[in-house]
């Protein structure tokens, strides 16, 4: 690939609180060729999810984080231009969790695992989709709610960041498992989407003057699942209402992201969960990646039976990368937020 430059967004320091543009810096690198049994991949779409915040550190975690001077951990999805591979050949579309943020990228297809490269069929959906309804997001919904949350029919099943990339699937999910679906968000507009697509009622959080009483208004008989995005005063508030054995799934941790690193302080709720026998349980979709075909499949299925609905927020441009992050992390996307490569 010679003459052409592979634009790259590397970690320039590791933020302090809620990351800044210039925690990033692009360069341009000539565009690496692969090796045995490798392919070249021209990215089309690039991912930004809030778990990258927590690669964003020195700290351990669940998985290695991103080195300074390393180029941004992220998904994405493109064309294979070049193949040492016996399986894949030039055309062909590949999707990974290790595009990183850049537009050419050199996978290596065998990896068992989230960081393995996945044949994408475009005749399914477009192929953005193997980044939000039929990818990482989807495979969260799916397993978060219908094997950690276990809805019954019936359910009053809660959502935070509801008009999000996982959000907005576990609502339409919950109503297929017959249950009632609430969901919270801080605008309007993003509410009357989630009821558009089957959310039963909606809390916008910034306008709740006591959000703890509002979850009770709109949640009589309490919440028997809880499915949390972003932790922080709407965790608090749902924590306060559960029913008796209710299930909360801990996804997401986005409203602490200005706080990441440091104790997660406020009030404590072991005497809730005793009267309320309340289960919480951590989830982490990469424990479910063994049954990631399960999850697509019936996800495409739904989709293709018309089901449910998925919104996606885009812009264009690799150097829109850290804005695009940025945008997830203020909650000012409306939607799973990609970004198109020109």
């Amino acid at each position: 690939m010679q003459n052409l430059v592979n634009r790259r967004w590397l970690l320039a320091r590791y933020p302090e609180g809620t990351p800044v543009p210039n925690d990033w810096v692009m360069d341009q690198q000539p565009v690496p060729d692969p090796g045995p049994s490798q392919i070249l991949v021209k990215a089309k779409w690039l991912s930004v999810d809030p778990y990258m915040r927590g690669r964003m550190s020195p700290a351990s975690n669940y998985t290695k984080g991103v080195g300074l001077g390393e180029v941004m951990h992220g998904g994405g999805v493109g064309e294979v231009v070049a193949s040492n591979h016996p399986a894949w050949k030039i055309g062909d579309i590949a999707e990974s969790m290790s595009v990183g943020w850049q537009e050419w990228s050199v996978l290596t297809p065998g990896i068992v695992g989230p960081a393995g490269v996945n044949k994408i069929d475009p005749k399914i959906a477009p192929i953005e989709s193997s980044l939000s309804w039929l990818g990482m997001p989807g495979i969260t919904a799916y397993f978060g709610l219908l094997e950690v949350g276990r809805p019954r029919p019936g359910d009053t099943v809660v959502v935070s960041a509801a008009s999000g990339a996982v959000g907005q699937l576990v609502g339409q999910i919950a109503k297929l498992a017959g249950c009632r679906a609430v969901a919270i968000a801080g605008d309007d507009s993003k509410l009357k989407w989630c009821r558009e697509i089957g959310f039963d009622v909606g809390i916008n959080y910034h306008k709740a003057a006591d959000l703890t009483a509002a979850v009770k208004e709109v949640c009589p008989t309490g919440v028997d699942v809880f499915f949390d995005n972003t932790a922080g005063p709407i965790h608090d508030a749902v924590m306060r209402n559960l029913s008796i054995g209710a299930r909360v799934v801990i996804c997401g941790r986005i409203a602490l992201a200005g706080q990441f690193g440091k104790p997660d302080i406020g009030e404590r709720f072991m005497g809730h969960l005793i009267v309320s026998r309340a289960s919480i349980h951590g989830f982490l979709v990469f424990d479910w990646w063994h049954r990631r075909d399960e999850a697509l499949r019936r996800l495409a299925n739904w989709r293709r039976e018309g089901k449910f609905q998925f919104k996606e927020d885009v812009l264009e441009g690799i150097e829109r990368m850290p804005e695009a992050f940025l945008r997830l992390l203020h909650g000012k996307n409306f939607g799973k937020q990609i970004v198109k490569i020109s």
